[in-house]
């Protein structure tokens, strides 16, 4: 079976790296691209004090998507660039120069708002009744609007822009730091080999059948974090103090208060959310216990957390995971299949792992271009489960730039992880019907157990853990190794019972949990598999109408508001039923998991 990890990117064969050339084809022309973005954007200067003429407006809002778009394609490429090799010098300055350019659009744009708000509700709706034209900008700049109550003016809005540039580094400093700088030491295997732990590797290594190894693996890996983890804390605090600050600005309530506003979310969405989970926490306990004995242990420890109970010992080719995945999802339509092999046809995908690669997955989608995936293929169905969720941000992107003028294709977050949760939970459902062993077929099953466990319950776990983060911040207490140390284990604790042997390094998982470092993102992922698991089911049972309704879903662009694109699905975030739902099918799919693995061969 062929091994998808390099030592150097120089190893891999171009057909498993990502194709930018239809961003840029080299250097000169990325560099040509910044030059003329760069006049571009000095030029949007003048259309200062354009909101007082709806004629000058709508010119200043058709240049300004453009050099979005331009922008957009920049960040893309030095972002993609800089991660498939950390810590290069000229990565770094590349991607510096687009983000000193991102600030130089802010500053130069910065007037817009501020000026869009001192605006009487009389003169904002003569804007569109003296220049019919603008009506095609309406849905953005009424969301621009709504935020009258928060306005700064032009120049308090320059400062903060000037102080987010030399500040918001955080990200990427501890990125460094996990993924290039520390050295998590090395680990002699059964057979002899000795590996070299990195964050790239650590999760499939810990998949190793002797509980020795594993361990020490475990301890080596966290031992390092946790020399480090008062760095990490500074870090996570000097973030979650920019946000707050910024907050506070803008005359927010608080942080939280400012991301339900920028979801035009109610509160009680995620109050129905946090006391349905936690309600229904012997769920998730009971898959912990199923976890336990299928692999025989008297505990479950937190190093035996990435075993996979019956683990098909199948491995797949590169070639074989695009297959499985456009075979697992053709019960979607030709439509979208069409759309999903331009994925792969079109090298979207930079598949293989090796030291100095950003450790995890993503999908980037410029809104003028196609998408691109960064992940670590290590052969198993994982790798198979992270193509397919990636693909489904890819082809969405693809929906919504065909179907949505540039202005309208920045779908939020919260609606956007629905398009990669649906495809997880159809792989899983393809491959517990169609696994050639009872081994494949359960592995299927667990998958979207475990996808299910990490985009809901975890994700509403460290949801809550990160609003006592920034309350605590708020409040003027500073976020200490201990505190969050502390925080984390005293959450866990709760969510899994005695269903999980917690030790001296389960406190450290905050350390890796990137996703501190966007801000309230995790409870997207926790509503985003609820509405999925919903979506999935009912297409899976043959529902043509929701079938439609969900194509029809992908195609809405941000001119629609997270309410009313999910009203299009037909689902209300307020419902508990929602949530009830997705805890119902995860406990049915514990169950059909005991069904087959009691069946004879």
């Amino acid at each position: 079976m062929q091994n998808y990890n390099y030592k150097n990117r120089n190893e891999v064969p171009e057909k498993y790296k990502c194709d930018l050339s239809s961003l840029f084809k080299n250097e000169e022309e990325f560099n040509e691209c910044l030059l003329e973005t760069q006049k571009e954007i000095s030029e949007l200067k003048k259309f200062k004090g354009c909101t007082k003429d709806s004629v000058l407006l709508f010119e200043f809002l058709k240049e300004e998507t453009k050099v979005i778009a331009k922008l957009d394609n920049l960040y893309t490429y030095a972002s993609l660039m800089n991660d498939v090799l950390l810590g290069n010098s000229a990565n770094i300055e590349r991607k510096n120069k687009v983000e000193i350019l991102n600030s130089e659009f802010t500053l130069n744009t910065c007037f817009f708002v501020p000026e869009l708000l001192k605006l009487s509700k009389k003169e904002y709706q003569s804007l569109f009744n003296n220049n019919p034209r603008l009506k095609e900008f309406k849905a953005e700049l009424d969301d621009t609007y709504r935020y009258k109550e928060y306005a700064l003016s032009e120049s308090e809005e320059k400062i903060l822009s000037d102080l987010v540039l030399a500040t918001d580094h955080y990200e990427d400093i501890s990125s460094t730091l996990l993924d290039n700088v520390h050295n998590y030491g090395k680990i002699k295997l059964q057979n002899g080999e000795s590996v070299i732990i990195t964050s790239n590797n650590y999760r499939t290594l810990l998949k190793n059948k002797d509980k020795i190894i594993r361990k020490k693996i475990y301890n080596s890996y966290n031992k390092t974090l946790d020399q480090y983890g008062a760095i990490s804390a500074g870090l996570l605090n000097n973030y979650i103090s920019m946000n707050n600050s910024l907050s506070k600005s803008h005359h927010y309530k608080n942080s939280w208060d400012e991301k339900l506003f920028n979801y035009n979310l109610s509160d009680k969405v995620f109050i129905t959310l946090v006391d349905t989970i936690e309600s229904n926490l012997k769920i998730l306990q009971k898959f912990y216990q199923l976890k336990r004995k299928i692999l025989n242990l008297d505990t479950l420890h937190s190093y035996d957390l990435y075993l996979e109970p019956k683990k098909s010992n199948k491995n797949y080719t590169i070639e074989e995971a695009q297959k499985i995945t456009i075979e697992s999802l053709k019960v979607l339509g030709n439509e979208y299949s069409l759309k999903l092999k331009k994925v792969f046809n079109d090298r979207h995908i930079d598949y293989c792992s090796y030291k100095g690669k950003w450790s995890g997955g993503y999908c980037t989608s410029p809104i003028n271009n196609s998408s691109r995936i960064l992940m670590s293929y290590t052969n198993d169905l994982k790798s198979i489960s992270t193509i397919v969720h990636e693909s489904g941000h890819d082809v969405h992107s693809q929906f919504i730039n065909e179907f949505n003028p540039l202005h309208y294709r920045f779908p939020q977050t919260i609606v956007c992880e629905v398009a990669s949760l649906v495809n997880e939970c159809l792989l899983s459902y393809y491959i517990a019907e169609n696994g050639k062993t009872k081994d494949e077929r359960l592995s299927g099953i667990y998958n979207i157990l475990s996808v299910i466990a990490s985009n809901l319950f975890d994700a509403v776990r460290e949801g809550k853990n990160e609003q006592d983060m920034y309350e605590r911040v708020f409040s003027g207490d500073y976020l200490t190794k201990d505190y969050l140390d502390n925080l984390t284990y005293k959450s866990l604790e709760k969510y899994y019972g005695d269903s999980l042997k917690l030790d001296k390094y389960s406190k450290n998982s905050w350390i890796t949990r990137s996703h501190y470092f966007n801000n309230f993102y995790l409870y997207s992922y926790a509503i985003c598999i609820s509405v999925a698991s919903n979506v999935a089911s009912k297409i899976l049972s043959g529902d043509t109408k929701m079938l439609n309704k969900y194509i029809e879903f992908l195609k809405q662009g941000s001119d629609k508001c997270p309410k009313e694109a999910f009203a299009v699905l037909g689902i209300n975030l307020e419902d508990k039923s929602v949530y009830e739902n997705v805890i119902k099918y995860f406990d049915s799919l514990i169950s059909k998991y005991y069904e087959i693995l009691e069946k004879e061969e």
